[in-house]
């Protein structure tokens, strides 16, 4: 259980960070080559690729789930299964509906 919740705390974290990281190097110019776009430009190549990195970290993040092996089979809840049996064995009770024997009709 923990190796879970510690993938999910990573790949939630990236996914505030990638995006993060690529309008900051968009904006302060650090990417080569981004001093040459217009601002506008930048704005909308920034985003774009902020919006990429977060759908390739969750795609990331689904194929890791994918090729976790389960530990173990999943195993019914012995209560549950008790009583379920439990309900299956006794005799189903035949009540008759005091309605439907036609009392309180007028004719």
């Amino acid at each position: 259980m923990s190796g879970v919740i510690t993938k999910f705390a990573v790949a939630s974290m990236m996914m505030w960070i990638a995006p993060v990281a690529i309008v900051y190097g968009f904006y302060y110019q650090i990417i080569p080559g981004v001093s040459q776009l217009s601002s506008s430009t930048q704005t909308l190549a920034s985003g774009f690729l902020a919006v990429i990195s977060v759908n390739l970290v969750i795609g990331f993040y689904i194929c890791m789930a994918m090729k976790e092996t389960p530990h173990q089979e999943p195993q019914p809840d012995p209560t549950f299964l008790a009583n379920a049996k439990a309900s299956i064995n006794q005799p189903a009770s035949t009540q008759v509906n005091d309605d439907s024997q036609g009392k309180g009709k007028v004719e």
